[in-house]
């Protein structure tokens, strides 16, 4: 299907990157079902765009529900008769130390980032099973490459989407299904917001200083980071044309150096622990 009309389904199709994206794909002549919490917003902010009146279809979809991810589905299906590319974009950033943030914290990032991609992922798929055609791009991020401090739960979010995608991709290539998992560095989004980023509320004086110091680091950074969407969509958009698509795809400058600087790390310390490792399952029993 290179280069041809694609029909696309995008999450988080109100605002930063699923938007970006659902609007490259608009531009291009592709059709698009923008689904999101608000999808009249979506639906305002991309029906100016020529050929949206026919190529366009908003949804509502909290990815919390899995019926809302089956009504969404359904409703692309009968407007557009199929998905060629899901963009699983909906999420948001859970921050601050673990013990800082209460249990129902934790389930809302896993129920928004990794069940939320779930649910979606499995109402999309049986109809690109039936047609042995489809591509699926997971977002995750460089805190799905690394972790650090201050970022605990969002990383296990993403690292989770990271291994789901690796899983998957496995499952669906022999079905002519591609899944890449996109790991974004910095981008111009909303998402250093508050309405895109929560943090735990639970005082501990031993982790002051560093939950100030994130707080402090990511008002400055608000909408000065280093990443242009509208480039990062158009980049997607040329994925979706390839072959053969990575399984993971690290996208900018600064996450092609993460990427680069966590393999060489974690070679360094396999290399520095591989007897002790190779001795761990007592087929080397002269190792330690």
């Amino acid at each position: 299907m290179t280069g041809s009309e694609r029909v696309w389904f995008v999450t988080g199709a109100g605002r930063g990157l699923g938007f970006a994206v659902a609007r490259a794909a608009l531009i291009a002549g592709h059709k698009v079902v923008a689904a999101a919490r608000r999808p009249e917003a979506a639906e305002e902010a991309l029906a100016d765009l020529p050929g949206a009146a026919e190529n366009l279809l908003a949804e509502r979809l909290d990815v919390t529900r899995p019926e809302d991810a089956r009504l969404a589905a359904n409703a692309a299906l009968n407007r557009f008769g199929r998905v060629d590319v899901l963009v699983n974009a909906a999420g948001y950033g859970q921050i601050g130390a673990f013990e800082a943030n209460a249990p129902e914290d934790v389930q809302r990032q896993f129920d928004v980032n990794v069940f939320g991609l779930m649910h979606v992922t499995r109402a999309i798929l049986p109809a690109m099973r039936a047609r042995r055609s489809g591509r699926i791009f997971n977002f995750s991020s460089i805190a799905g490459v690394r972790g650090r401090p201050g970022g605990s739960l969002y990383a296990a979010s993403k690292f989770a989407v990271g291994g789901f995608s690796e899983g998957l991709a496995a499952e669906v290539k022999p079905l002519g299904i591609f899944v890449t998992v996109v790991e974004p560095g910095y981008f111009r989004t909303d998402f250093l917001d508050e309405s895109s980023m929560r943090f735990g509320d639970i005082a501990i004086d031993d982790y002051a200083e560093v939950t100030a110091a994130i707080k402090g680091g990511y008002a400055q950074r608000n909408h000065k980071q280093p990443g242009d969407p509208e480039r990062l969509a158009q980049t997607l958009l040329a994925l979706a044309d390839e072959p053969a698509p990575p399984v993971h795809f690290a996208a900018g400058s600064d996450a092609v150096e993460i990427v680069a600087a966590k393999l060489a790390a974690w070679g360094r310390e396999l290399e520095a622990w591989k007897h002790l490792s190779a001795a761990a399952d007592g087929s080397f029993p002269d190792a330690v």
